[in-house]
């Protein structure tokens, strides 16, 4: 475990793609804090991560305490939820990583891609953080409960993002996640990623899929 690894905080921990991903890094020898609108839930999530191999044990905070610990910042919440919760920790995120992982899914049509005026869930996270935040998207194309087993997970996670150095920072948080991640170019393709997630969801249900992903081929 390097003692040079960032802190992360999961905002959104308390959910299923958070808190999947907040495990998967404490397992990787990340601190982690898990962000909540209520630091009791928040704490309640983080006694549920096993610590092993000497890995810092996970903590929980609200959101805003959260993001002003961390070192990185992780949006895993839904995208009605989006906004209020990127205002709210605008000022202690500033200067620091974003990985957004928003997915702009419109119930009861989830399968169906309907992406917002701006274009696409990250465009709208730039937006409402500013336009010099280092914000990279990821994680839009893998089932959370995937990421809770300890198997092999057959999923590539595109991440996006305008600064390379930023996104190549990311690449690694995926790889310590447990999966492989590729640079998919500048933020405004995020896109794609997007958009994928609801074909996705239609694939699961016409094939009877346990979560469908990606893979890259070639390279």
């Amino acid at each position: 475990m390097s003692e040079n690894l960032p802190t992360l905080a999961v905002i959104g921990g308390t959910g299923n793609l958070g808190w999947a991903l907040a495990r998967s890094w404490v397992k990787s020898g990340y601190e982690v804090v898990i962000g909540s609108r209520s630091a009791e839930r928040a704490e309640e999530a983080a006694a549920r991560i096993d610590v092993v191999n000497g890995s810092p044990p996970p903590s929980g905070m609200t959101n805003a305490d959260a993001a002003a610990k961390s070192d990185v910042i992780i949006i895993a919440v839904p995208f009605a939820s989006q906004e209020a919760i990127l205002r709210a920790i605008a000022s202690a995120a500033r200067g620091k990583l974003i990985i957004d992982t928003t997915v702009p899914l419109v119930p009861p049509k989830v399968a169906r891609a309907q992406m917002p005026p701006s274009g696409s869930a990250a465009l709208t996270a730039r937006a409402i953080l500013g336009g010099d935040a280092r914000l990279v998207s990821a994680f839009h194309n893998v089932a959370a409960h995937k990421l809770k087993q300890d198997d092999e997970i057959d999923c590539d996670v595109l991440v996006f993002g305008d600064a390379p150095d930023d996104r190549e920072i990311v690449v690694s948080l995926v790889e310590g996640a447990g999966l492989r991640g590729i640079h998919g170019g500048p933020l405004a393709n995020s896109v794609a990623a997007e958009a994928l997630t609801s074909i996705l969801i239609g694939i699961n249900k016409r094939y009877k899929a346990d979560g469908a992903g990606i893979r890259i081929t070639g390279l």
